[in-house]
């Protein structure tokens, strides 16, 4: 016998001081190096980091995370901190609402332009930044570990809102 569940549509909500454990789980799956709970609850609790987590629903009820941006503002230029959508998740368009979604909020919020780094051989990173309009405006070798370690270097880019 087969069950059948409609889809669950993604729902982007604000990150919450409890979420720490799972979005930590979650950016440890993505990066090499993850954040603990203690680091993503330290952010989470700046006034200035806006936070938002992609939530799939199921049929038994549970909401946990399956991607998460964060982003710190100061006056009218913020940085992407981090964004994450689990590896099963990726290519669904995930990562695209909730840039999206913060996109909206940073510019009700009057900031002008916003910037991050992503390492140069993350292709499918650089195309949904490209998608959003970002452009390149520097490189940092070597930033994404030790020089001589054939580590990845950083693409940094802005978008002007």
């Amino acid at each position: 016998m087969m069950f059948w569940w409609p889809a669950y549509p993604v729902v982007i909500d604000p990150a919450r001081l409890e979420d720490a454990g799972d979005l930590s789980d979650l950016h440890a799956t993505c990066f090499h190096r993850g954040w603990s709970p203690a680091e993503i609850e330290a952010l989470l609790a700046q006034d200035e980091v806006l936070a938002l987590v992609a939530r799939r629903g199921s049929p038994f009820g549970s909401r946990r995370p399956v991607g998460f941006v964060m982003i710190r503002a100061a006056a009218d230029e913020a940085e992407v901190l981090t964004l994450a959508v689990t590896p099963r998740q990726r290519g669904r368009g995930i990562g695209r609402r909730l840039m999206d979604e913060a996109l909206r909020r940073l510019y009700h919020d009057r900031v002008r332009s916003l910037f991050l780094e992503v390492d140069e051989a993350n292709a499918a990173a650089r195309a949904l930044y490209a998608r959003l309009r970002f452009k390149e405006v520097g490189r940092r070798p070597s930033y994404y570990g030790r020089a001589g370690e054939g580590a990845g270097s950083a693409v940094v880019m802005r978008a002007d809102l």
